[in-house]
Order: structure tokens, then sequence, then C-alpha cells
């Protein structure tokens, strides 16, 4: 409706300029438009009128009955007309009202964390709830209007967009190698000798498996873990606390190994991949509020990408 409305009204204008100043040529110089614009402008609205407005010659341009008619009937109201469409346009390009959003908990505390404040800022009529879920769930019969999650994504009518892939890492606190030894190679970790943490796919119902990547070469490993968990934050106090071993986002680990609070025991398989999607229910029509975020979240993963972030 909105694109009708905005062509309607822009043929109308153009009609009008063609009527004030006489010809084609001198409407096209008003505008700032091309000839050739201004004669395609005046093809679309009498097509779309289905009568003929203008009368054209070589020598001069004429309004026939039915364009006459037109002109003392729309054109008077042509400015309202033009007021109509910058409201519906400002409207649609808004972000306001309340945008649900289903939340990777990880990519919640990791990235997003307090750059929220400035996209609050920037958008005063925008309300924001978050949810965060293990899973994707039903996006439309739900009430969300975006979602932003970890993982390869399931066959569904969902828009799926791509928005960063990060490194899986396999780590321990020291006070774990302090007691069990460092193991030198990940098929040790199929050992009883290793305890081994392992994290629930939402998906499956089952632990995600154990694998280590370099280059074209892809190691799995059967791991037998005795503490399973579903909860990032979970996964990562009871590494730290020296529980076991664990593989997770270089993403949210990255700050601890560098500060020493865990250890990368396999940085020689660099090479596995953990991808992060935005999913919305269409590619037309996105309302300007899940723009707006979505325009916010890839920024940030731009950051993360280019170096800002680990």
């Amino acid at each position: 409706m909105k694109s009708t409305i905005e062509s309607l009204a822009s043929g109308v204008s153009v009609f009008a300029a063609i009527v004030d100043t006489g010809s084609f040529a001198a409407a096209a110089e008003k505008l700032d438009m091309s000839p050739s614009g201004v004669s395609r402008a005046i093809a679309r609205l009498e097509q779309r009128l289905k009568v003929r407005l203008l009368s054209r010659t070589t020598r001069a341009v004429t309004l026939t009955g039915e364009g006459r008619r037109f002109h003392d009937s729309v054109v008077p109201h042509l400015e309202g007309l033009e007021d109509a469409v910058a409201r519906i346009v400002g409207d649609s390009n808004a972000a306001r009202g309340r945008l649900r959003v289903n939340l990777d908990p990880v990519f919640s505390r990791v990235i997003l964390g307090a750059r929220l404040d400035a996209f609050m800022d920037a958008h005063p009529d925008l309300a924001i709830e978050f949810t965060a879920r293990d899973q994707l769930g039903d996006l439309v019969a739900e009430g969300f209007d975006l979602a932003v999650r970890f993982g390869k994504p399931q066959t569904s009518s969902l828009v799926a967009r791509r928005l960063l892939d990060t490194p899986v890492v396999t780590v321990a606190s020291p006070a774990y190698l302090a007691r069990f030894g460092r193991p030198a190679d990940p098929n040790e970790l199929g050992s009883p000798a290793h305890r081994c943490l392992e994290f629930r796919n939402p998906d499956t119902g089952k632990p995600y498996p154990w694998e280590f990547h370099r280059k074209r070469k892809k190691l799995l490993v059967a791991t037998h873990g005795r503490l399973t968990v579903n909860d990032p934050g979970a996964l990562f106090e009871a590494c730290l606390a020296g529980s076991g071993i664990a593989q997770m986002l270089l993403l949210s680990a990255g700050p601890l190994i560098e500060s020493g609070q865990l250890i990368n025991l396999f940085p020689d398989w660099p090479d596995e991949r953990f991808p992060l999607y935005a999913y919305y229910p269409s590619r037309r029509n996105l309302p300007a509020k899940s723009r707006r975020f979505l325009d916010f979240v890839v920024s940030l993963v731009s950051g993360v990408t280019s170096g800002e972030r680990h």
C-alpha cells in the first residue's frame, strides 16, 4: 500500500509540474528529473488511472478532457497527499512499539552487553523484550519479531541470515590440569582418566559430539562425561572450578584464555567453527524496528569479526 500511494503521489506531482510549466522538458528541470523519467512517470500514472491525461505534439502539451477534470479535482489536494505520504513513509521507517527477540544466552552476555544502551538511546520510542532460551521454537506462533541464535539452522520457512562463525576451543582450568594432567592429544579425552563436561544440544536432547578440526582432517572423540549441562553459564562455572574439560566458543572463552583462567588445550586443532544466525519471518516489508535491531546486531558482529573482541 505504501509503495502504491508513493507512486501515485509522485505521478500526480509530475503531472502538476507539466501543467504548470507547459512542457515535459521544463517539468523535468523543475523537478530535477530526466525528461525520460518524466515521461515514464506520466505513462505509469495514465496506466494506473486507465485514462489519457495529456495530448503531446512536437510543439505543445495540452490537457485532455479527462486530464482537465483530473487536474481540477486532484491537484488542489496534492499538498495534503504529499503530506500523507510523508507521514506513512516516516512511520514505516521509525523504530517504535515493542520488539520481541528470541535471544541466545551466549550472544546476550558476550556480544550485546553494555552496547545495548546506545541502541536504546537512539530509538527512544522502542521497547524491547528479550527472551533467552536454548531453542528457537516457533518464532511466529510465539509472537517474536526475530531471533539471534548460535547453531546450524533447521529447515523452516524462516529467513536464516548467517552473521558469523566463531572457533570452538577445548579448555580446562589450571586447577584441573594440576590434578589430572594435561592431555597431549584429543584422543586422550575418551579415556576415563579425564573428566569431560558435556553440553546438551537442545535440538536432539543429547550432548554435542566432541569434534576436532585441522584443515581437512576431522576427529571425533567419544567422551563419557558424568556432568551434562544445558546452560552456558553453568558450563563456565564448572570448568573454572576445575570440574572438567569443556568445549566452548572462542567468542566467550577468549578473555578467560588471555587472562590465564582457562587453558586452550589443543591450539593445533583450530578449525572447528560454530555459526551465529539471525532469523525472521520474511525478507519483504521487514518492520523498521526489526530492521534497526538487525542492523545493530550486524554492526556488533562486524566488530567481533574484525578483531575488536574475542
